[in-house]
């Protein structure tokens, strides 16, 4: 018996120890019969060691709820550890939304798409500013080749948009991928910032899977988002739990009281795809951003809300006109001044005036 439970306590331990180096969350499960957790108090004069294989392995101050195993790719987290899009589907998709203090990865397959991912990573950061203290700054990191290729938010759309004031929003740019690095990784440690933006265009070798732990560990420690903006490059491995690819979807009309208004554009739109985590599917949605709530709705449950108020309430609007069975034919052209031409027999100058008008003209 005894040399039973000093292996399972050996082998509780090297799990412990495997998922420390390899930075996985814990998922909460019941341990093995007389284990404890490693991180627990322990009673020098019980521990289990190979040496001392008839030690007490019992520990009565330990409760069952304290007891957990690692198993790699499960978590269990706290609710408020994720930060919700707003969108129902994807946060359910995402098992609650994208993690706060993690490094998320946001990946456009061509430069084309450097807007849409812009786009959508200022919307999560306009979510943060909504929910956490209003006033930290965010930092937007790059090289040169980034900035000239994409180009830099405009400071009026980032607070008619996304309500974030331009002093907020703060780059760096910096001449190679090494120094980018570096100053992400010195400003993930800081928690003067409500978030830090890494933009990398292409698929550089310095942005490996070490690169990226770095990032992901200083995020884990502060408690902050670093999200990880790839321009143009293709699928590797990263440690950031999740990867979202990015592109522009077409926007749909803009909603008025009568309907949809024909020819007009409506919200910035967004094709969603889950391309890695480590709690979902793959899956992919189409999220429209709301400049005004500053939250993120899906199409099609727009849509179905939509068709239910229309059926809830069949009554039109505006009511026909009761003058005849038809109804008015509509206007013509409405103009804000007179056409140009000769003015009307009721439009002629008065005397006053008229005598002005027959005046030289001065020279000079």
């Amino acid at each position: 018996m005894a040399t039973s439970a000093v292996a399972r306590e050996t082998v509780f331990a090297l799990r412990r120890q495997i998922a420390k180096i390899e930075r996985t969350l814990p998922e909460r499960l019941q341990a093995p019969a007389g284990a404890a957790p490693v991180d627990a108090p322990r009673n020098p004069t019980s521990d289990v060691t190979p040496q001392n294989p008839t030690a007490d392995v019992t520990h009565k101050n330990i409760t069952p709820g304290d007891l957990t195993i690692v198993r790699r790719g499960l978590a269990v987290a706290p609710p408020d550890a994720f930060l919700r899009t707003g969108a129902e589907g994807l946060d359910t998709a995402l098992s609650g939304g994208l993690p706060k203090a993690a490094l998320s990865e946001i990946h456009g397959a061509a430069t084309r798409d450097a807007g849409a991912v812009a786009g959508f990573a200022l919307s999560l950061v306009s979510l943060i500013l909504k929910q956490g203290p209003p006033r930290l700054p965010v930092l937007w990191i790059g090289t040169a080749e980034v900035f000239r290729e994409a180009g830099f938010p405009y400071a009026r759309g980032l607070l008619g948009l996304f309500g974030i004031e331009p002093e907020q929003l703060l780059f760096s740019e910096a001449p190679r991928l090494l120094d980018a690095l570096w100053t992400a990784e010195e400003a993930a440690r800081m928690t003067a910032l409500a978030a830090v933006i890494l933009e990398v265009r292409g698929s550089p070798q310095r942005l490996d899977l070490t690169a990226t732990r770095r990032l992901h560990a200083r995020a884990q420690s502060a408690g902050r988002p670093v999200f990880l903006l790839r321009q143009a490059g293709e699928p590797e491995p990263t440690a950031a739990p999740v990867r979202l690819v990015l592109s522009a979807a077409p926007s749909a009309p803009r909603k008025t009281i009568a309907g949809p208004l024909a020819g007009s554009m409506g919200r910035p739109a967004f094709t969603v795809s889950i391309g890695k985590s480590r709690t979902a599917l793959p899956g992919q949605f189409t999220l429209e951003w709301n400049p005004d709530e500053r939250n993120f709705e899906e199409r099609r449950a727009r849509e179905g809300r939509a068709r239910q108020e229309r059926a809830a309430n069949p009554v039109a609007v505006v009511s026909a006109s009761r003058r005849g069975k038809d109804p008015a034919p509509a206007s013509g052209a409405v103009l804000a001044f007179a056409a140009v031409g000769s003015p009307a027999a009721g439009d002629q100058p008065s005397p006053g005036e008229r005598a002005a008008h027959h005046r030289p003209r001065r020279a000079g």
